[in-house]
């Protein structure tokens, strides 16, 4: 039930009761969440998340959950989603700023349209701006950090603050986002001038290459395992002969060892058990733990694997 002092928030914006997690994310799995808002701009944002603090209620930011495995027992929180509030784009010279809640297939288009190269490689990956530089997502030899300028952000504190792109301690699928729990508002990205026939021509390659190798048909939350060192995940798993593996609704797709999909009615408890056993089957062939990529929301939050 909503508590009194959330009552004048859901005046100014959409407040939602026991929503549904797998409607909120790529792999559709998930129990209720006790709330999602949809913040109009980011002061509601903020003064939202504040409150939320303040009364102890757990909140957590959501872009399009692309990256994400919610828990069967839903989350004891307040899901922020992003995507009203923060789609603004434009174009200013070389540089694209965008809002964190754009999805990097829009960002992608846009360059295109302004005939800007240097975003091809994000065109299919299926998230929003926030959630690529919380992960730093890169596909085909392209990452955010190669493109960002700089980064607003939003501190637990309140704060917001302009970060230029080498103060965010870029890693492979990670960030400084992931160290301070600050929230991304929007980007600045640096691109330089290109041919728009070659930019199109190198996204339709692209686009040609995701749908023969990744298993677009079904929900997933992309590729599940960091790229270990001096190997390819897919290919380990593949090789210790887990292709097509299942554990109920959860399957290591036939098409690309990598991704793990929902063939219809796939709990979480069913994906993580499918992920240990994918994990302890390479481990004993190749000696090579495979490290999570996608993140794990339980009841009360993002967790580590364990």
């Amino acid at each position: 039930m909503m508590q009194p002092w959330l009552q004048p928030w859901a005046e100014k914006m959409r407040i939602r009761e026991d929503v549904p997690l797998s409607s909120l994310t790529s792999f559709r799995i998930g129990g209720p969440a006790d709330f999602a808002a949809y913040p109009a701009d980011a002061g509601q944002l903020a003064g939202l998340r504040e409150d939320c603090s303040r009364h102890g209620l757990p909140c957590l930011i959501l872009g399009r959950g692309s990256n994400i495995l919610a828990c069967d027992e839903g989350y004891r929180g307040m899901v922020l989603l992003l995507g009203d509030a923060l789609s603004q784009m434009r174009v200013e010279g070389t540089e694209i700023r965008a809002g964190a809640g754009v999805s990097l297939s829009a960002l992608s288009r846009q360059a295109l349209a302004a005939g800007l190269t240097g975003l091809e490689f994000a065109g299919g990956i299926p998230g929003s701006l926030g959630g690529a530089l919380y992960m730093n997502a890169g596909a085909y030899g392209g990452e955010m950090s190669q493109v960002v300028r700089e980064v607003t952000v939003l501190t637990e504190a309140g704060e917001v603050r302009v970060l230029a792109g080498e103060e965010m301690n870029w890693g492979y699928r990670h960030s400084l986002l992931q160290e301070t729990g600050w929230i991304a508002l929007e980007a600045r990205l640096a691109l330089t001038e290109g041919q728009p026939e070659k930019i199109r021509e190198t996204m339709q390659d692209l686009a040609g290459r995701r749908r023969s190798r990744q298993p677009l048909e079904w929900p997933s939350a992309g590729s599940v395992f960091k790229r270990p060192e001096g190997a390819f995940a897919g290919q380990l798993i593949e090789e210790a002969g887990l292709k097509g593996c299942r554990i109920g609704d959860a399957q290591v797709s036939e098409k690309h060892a990598g991704f793990i999909i929902n063939r219809g009615e796939a709990t979480a408890q069913e994906v993580q058990s499918l992920v240990r056993l994918v994990q302890d089957r390479v481990e004993e062939r190749s000696g090579i733990r495979l490290e999570p990529e996608i993140r794990l929301l339980g009841p009360l939050g993002l967790t580590d694997w364990k």
